[in-house]
């Protein structure tokens, strides 16, 4: 492994430099304090601002922070190796206590380099006395800095773990809208195919015109993709090619009404949501005593729902909802592109009225 692949798999940059900013902002506390004392407390204290920050707290931040990004990349295997927190503890009591002594080498060293001692003037005894007059306030620093460590590999878990899910739950809807997709087409066009051969017989031109919107209706869906949101004016016109297979069909016996809100036009709508619901009113609104259909199309705002009402004239319904639903392949398919597209947001309803019956979907308005 390369020396850029082993840095980019144990040292987080952005780990480091909050480490850094935290001790920083710990030493930037502490000379607030040694400032306050040598004005008001301890006013003999006879060491230079300048020996204090550059030969004391510099020195001393660079060997925590040093030691930090080496225990940092520690944890990181320690995370990924799994091991038992009582293991994970001990070593970090070791190296909670490593780091006091770690400094006060360091300390040593650059003080007999600069001629501060010799060697015959340096104390064991002493140096070890002035790291156990600071161990309890290393103890505590270096958790702390364990603390932010855990907490941002903790976080950036989590954060990892929820892209992961969203990119799972993304695959999922697209798996399942491919599937709907894959069994709504053939169903509308084997119907459709159905009333051009009703009509071959009947009115040769009137089934080329009819083939002609199919052409156009297909070229539509194909356009589209994997979009499996269109806006509503592309729904709109998808949904006319198929009107007019079907007035070509019944003539004078369908009448087609719409009233749309303009301003919703940009708008996103599931693909091919309104051509279902037409086709459901025409086959079951028919009957011995409703020869003449109408069917009106509303399309408007109410609150934070884009709303699509269907109505048609036509017979009433004479079983129940979810009886509707588990019988027809274009019912049905609608309500579960709803609920992998919306979830528990969407609302569809198909009801008796006074006269004829209505169908009513409400989808949550955004532009995605």
């Amino acid at each position: 492994m390369t020396l850029s692949a082993l840095k980019n798999k144990y040292i987080d940059v952005k780990l480091i430099l909050l480490l850094a900013a935290f001790y920083t902002l710990f030493n930037l506390v502490y000379i607030a304090k040694l400032a306050y004392m040598r004005a008001y407390m301890f006013q003999e204290i006879m060491e230079s601002w300048h020996d204090i920050i550059f030969h004391n707290l510099l020195i001393d931040w660079i060997i925590v922070v040093t030691y930090m990004t080496l225990v940092a990349i520690s944890t990181k295997r320690l995370l990924n190796k799994n091991y038992s927190w009582t293991r994970i503890f001990l070593l970090h009591t070791i190296f909670s206590i490593l780091i006091g002594f770690v400094i006060r080498f360091v300390f040593d060293l650059h003080g007999i380099l600069l001629g501060r001692m010799t060697f015959a003037d340096y104390s064991l005894k002493a140096s070890l006395d002035r790291m156990i007059y600071v161990i309890d306030l290393n103890f505590l620093i270096y958790f702390a800095m364990i603390f932010i460590i855990y907490t941002y590999y903790y976080l950036k878990q989590v954060k990892e773990a929820e892209k992961q899910k969203t990119q799972l739950e993304s695959q999922l809807v697209n798996t399942r809208m491919k599937m709907l997709s894959s069994q709504l087409q053939p169903h509308f066009l084997f119907n459709t195919l159905n009333s051009i051969s009703a009509l071959v017989e009947m009115d040769a031109k009137k089934a080329q015109d009819t083939i002609a919107d199919l052409s156009d209706l297909l070229r539509e869906i194909l356009y589209s993709g994997e979009n499996y949101k269109v806006s509503l004016r592309k729904e709109l016109r998808m949904m006319d090619y198929y009107l007019n297979i079907l007035t070509l069909r019944f003539s004078d016996h369908l009448v087609i009404e719409k009233q749309i809100d303009e301003s919703l036009l940009d708008r996103l709508v599931p693909s091919l949501i309104l051509q279902p619901i037409i086709e459901n009113s025409v086959k079951h609104g028919y009957s011995y005593h409703n020869i003449h259909l109408k069917i009106e199309i509303n399309i408007f705002r109410e609150k934070n729902y884009l709303v699509l009402n269907i109505y048609n004239n036509g017979k009433p319904l004479t079983e129940k909802q979810e009886a509707l639903l588990n019988k027809g392949v274009g019912i049905s398919n609608i309500r579960d592109r709803l609920f992998t597209l919306y979830g528990e947001k969407a609302r569809f309803k198909i009801r008796n009225k006074e006269v004829g019956v209505e169908t009513l979907i409400k989808i949550p308005f955004s532009k995605t």
